[in-house]
């Protein structure tokens, strides 16, 4: 069971309603994000706990034709200590095809048939942006270096949120609507351009269902909007914490080898 929320919160929430409360007191970026960490499971538990993990679930995505695409997948990680450092294989099975895609030592690939290939730049950017700009980018917001900028607090929809901005060493901002309530990530917004270099995107990722997890509060579903429209939901079957992962799974086959690289 998750403890209660740190009293210096408790304290900025109630705090929060006053005009002009005193400074010491004002609610802070970093207020916030501590909050968020403590109640998902403590920026200790989650780092013992979440070293590795396997997660099984579906994602139905919205095709340029309007119809429907279904995939399974296998998510397998394993955390660095920070998200450039860590590494994630994905399993993609859909009725027509079957690949994997990889992300190491800063770079992504994908595994078709046991051959190694270059996927499409768009498929690499949105690898790249769910991992970059997910829920971890607050929780992990110290170990990757990152910076946080409190926008404000504001009531939509009949909620409480907090809003805070989290930006990354390479400049990628990634806002999040917290709930001043519960100190759960209800959504987050950020913007990516296309390959082509067009105007950027606005994305909008919204997540429900929170379960406990090993101590720890995981959402099951989410769903993935852009420019206004949805086109991905995701849902989680079943994830856990902490198994054995092999290594030989983040290897680029077409690396060279340590020996080989060594030699003149």
């Amino acid at each position: 069971m998750l403890a209660p929320a740190p009293r210096a919160f408790a304290q900025e929430t109630k705090t929060a309603k006053k005009t002009n409360p005193p400074a010491s007191t004002q609610v802070t970026g970093e207020g916030v994000a501590e909050t968020a960490i403590y109640l998902n499971g403590t920026r200790e538990g989650m780092a013992q706990i979440r070293r590795t993990g396997v997660e099984r679930g579906r994602v139905t995505r919205v095709l340029a034709d309007g119809k429907s695409q279904e995939v399974t997948y296998e998510r397998r990680f394993v955390r660095g200590e920070n998200a450039e450092k860590d590494r994630i294989r994905i399993e993609n099975k859909m009725p027509t095809a079957e690949y994997s895609l990889v992300f190491s030592s800063g770079e992504v690939w994908g595994i078709i048939n046991d051959a190694v290939f270059t996927p499409r730049q768009e498929t690499t950017d949105e690898f790249l942006a769910m991992h970059r700009h997910g829920i971890d980018s607050l929780l992990r917001y110290k170990e990757n270096g990152s910076t946080l900028n409190f926008i404000g607090k504001e009531k939509q929809k009949g909620l409480d949120l907090f809003v805070l901005d989290v930006t990354d060493k390479s400049m990628l901002r990634t806002r999040f609507y917290i709930s001043a309530k519960s100190a759960r990530v209800l959504w987050l917004e950020y913007e990516e351009k296309s390959a082509a270099g067009s105007d950027a995107a606005k994305f909008v990722r919204k997540f429900h269902d929170y379960r406990l997890v090993q101590g720890t509060l995981v959402p099951y579903r989410s769903e993935l909007i852009k420019d206004g429209k949805q086109v991905e939901e995701t849902q989680i079957m079943t994830i856990t914490f902490g198994p054995r992962i092999d290594e030989a799974l983040f290897r680029n086959p077409n690396a060279p080898s340590p020996t080989t690289a060594s030699k003149p």
